[in-house]
């Protein structure tokens, strides 16, 4: 009787003893990462943090280590059971935290060393750290503006001056959600200039701002004196037919599957949507200074079929199928009329780009760019230069154009503008080079 008891105590044993050694194989090591790497840390600045585990983790601790000493800024514990953590699968993620709120008392501006601990959620309990070394900086830079009268039109750009102190990183201006950066300006390295848009659609009463801020997250904002001038923009119906639909949407869509207005609807908004992102992240291919000195070249002799802003509504078999903007404007002489580039710059695209055609944007500079659409014909290469009246290329009937023209629109940081401006020798001089002086 005994050693049948003491037979089934050593069993139980044993299996205890395997389950343990199960569970503490299945446990394991976290892996940490900072996303993206922090450069400085303020009075609060986000820092992200990237975390494999599979069972998660109960316990993250982020610590600032100075001249010896040790600051917590940030300890989060989770309940954990030990019965069930071998059941829990946790995906990769990224946490975000506040790092230097609430402790910046303890700190100092200076070097620190940032660390971010964390405890496995397992029998194990291992401890896993990621660390690296920040600047504390904990006064904020400050930005004034220049003194100018800002006059802004609707749908247009515009040129401010600011002048940053302090320690900064990034300067520019803030309109509407976007922000533009600023460049230096040629002979006085405490200023920079910025060059912004003002959507057409924006409202009226938006106030656009300067702004500086740090490496550690710390913002300084200026306003400066302006006024906005309202535009009206036309509404016009596009009566669309089969003989266009079966042009335009097999010529850009060529393997696309349903009907001809179906494949239309998505490429008029889709694919639309999508080129003109592709379009707005042309503005990282941008120079730090103007490539240009004279005013931009409208195509000479050209008719306007179409102005910036027109807002479309589609018809088709007498019903309102779409709306859209155009935001450019389509220039018409004759079929295959020669391109040329509106000013100096360099390529930054040369090739089809859906309901744009064959397409071409030059870089003028400081977020400035110029696009040309529906060629027939490309004669240029990315990365090359150009002149102002250099041909380069052919006009067309590429991508979404119903007959052989240009379009051509503008863009500020990626931002479509009211081109007429800068075909403006006197809006340039009174906005641009008088600013620059």
């Amino acid at each position: 009787m005994f050693r049948l008891i003491n037979q089934t105590l050593v069993l139980l044993l044993v299996l205890i003893l395997l389950g343990s050694a199960a569970l503490w194989f299945l446990s394991g090591h976290s892996t940490l990462a900072f996303d993206p790497q922090p450069k400085a840390l303020g009075t609060g600045t986000m820092v992200a943090v990237r975390l494999v585990n599979p069972h998660g983790v109960r316990r993250l601790s982020l610590l600032i280590e100075q001249n010896g000493a040790t600051v917590a800024t940030m300890d989060t514990r989770n309940a954990w059971n030990w019965l069930t953590f071998w059941r829990v699968h946790q995906d990769p993620e990224v946490r975000h935290f506040i790092a230097g709120q609430g402790v910046t008392s303890k700190l100092h501006e200076g070097k620190a060393r940032l660390v971010l601990v964390s405890e496995s959620n397992d029998l194990r309990a291992a401890l896993d750290s990621v660390s690296t070394d920040v600047d504390v900086i904990l006064k904020p830079p400050s930005v004034s503006a220049d003194g100018f009268q800002h006059y802004i039109n609707q749908g247009g750009s515009e040129l401010v001056l600011l002048t940053p102190s302090g320690l900064w990183e990034d300067a520019g201006v803030r309109s509407g959600d976007t922000e533009y950066p600023s460049f230096p300006v040629p002979g006085n390295p405490n200023q920079r200039a910025s060059l912004f848009a003002f959507p057409w659609d924006m409202p009226l009463d938006t106030q656009p701002i300067v702004f500086v801020q740090n490496a550690a997250g710390n913002l300084a904002t200026a306003t400066f004196s302006f006024k906005v001038f309202p535009k009206k923009f036309r509404s016009r119906d596009l009566a669309i037919d089969d003989q266009f639909l079966n042009k335009v949407v097999n010529q850009i869509d060529p393997g696309g599957t349903g009907d001809l207005l179906t494949r239309f609807l998505r490429i008029n908004s889709q694919l639309r949507r999508e080129n003109n992102k592709t379009l707005a992240d042309l503005r990282k291919k941008t120079a730090d200074h103007f490539l240009w000195t004279k005013p931009f070249l409208q195509l000479a002799n050209s008719k306007v079929e179409s102005e910036f802003a027109d807002v479309r509504t589609y018809v088709y078999q007498g019903k309102k199928v779409d709306q859209q903007v155009h935001l450019g404007f389509d220039l018409a002489v004759v079929a295959h009329t020669p391109v040329v580039a509106a000013n100096d710059g360099q390529v930054v695209w040369a090739a089809p780009l859906g309901i744009y055609g064959n397409c071409i944007v030059v870089d003028h500079g400081m977020g400035l760019q110029s696009i040309y659409g529906h060629l027939s014909e490309i004669a240029v290469k990315e990365g090359g230069a150009v002149k102002r009246g250099d041909v380069m290329g052919k006009s067309g009937s590429t991508g979404l154009a119903g007959g052989d023209h240009l379009h051509f629109s503008m863009q500020v940081n990626g931002v479509q503008v009211n081109p007429m401006e800068w075909w403006d020798e006197h809006w340039i001089h009174d906005h641009v080079r008088e600013r620059l002086k």
